[in-house]
């Protein structure tokens, strides 16, 4: 099992900042900014490379939960970062698609 099922079994602890039925965020624990948080779908997806057309509705509710926690959080402007990394070249570690949310400084343009 995989360190994220593990954390949304709640078999590892985490700090959950925000959680419904598909998706689970909660603070990343090597943090690269004042606000760095992973939001992760409950079902296990490897990478995006993994997805079909019936698992690719995880994104929307992966991106609603980014709005929902920008305004639960208060985050200034709601400015903030998404990012998802697939595959090994590309800086994935964990094998359970996430997405990086920064926020809480300002950030260069790409």
């Amino acid at each position: 099992m995989c360190l994220f099922c593990k954390i949304i079994k709640k078999e590892i602890p985490a700090k959950i900042i925000y959680e419904n039925e598909k998706v689970l965020a909660f603070e990343d624990i090597e943090p690269v900014a004042p606000f760095h948080i992973l939001i992760i779908p409950k079902e296990h997806i490897n990478t995006i490379n993994d997805l079909d057309d019936k698992k690719a509705a995880v994104f929307a509710d992966m991106m609603m939960a980014a709005k929902n926690i920008a305004t639960a959080q208060k985050i200034k402007n709601k400015s903030y970062r998404l990012i998802i990394n697939a595959g090994e070249d590309a800086g994935q570690t964990v094998f359970h698609i996430h997405m990086h949310m920064i926020a809480h400084r300002k950030l260069c343009s790409l």
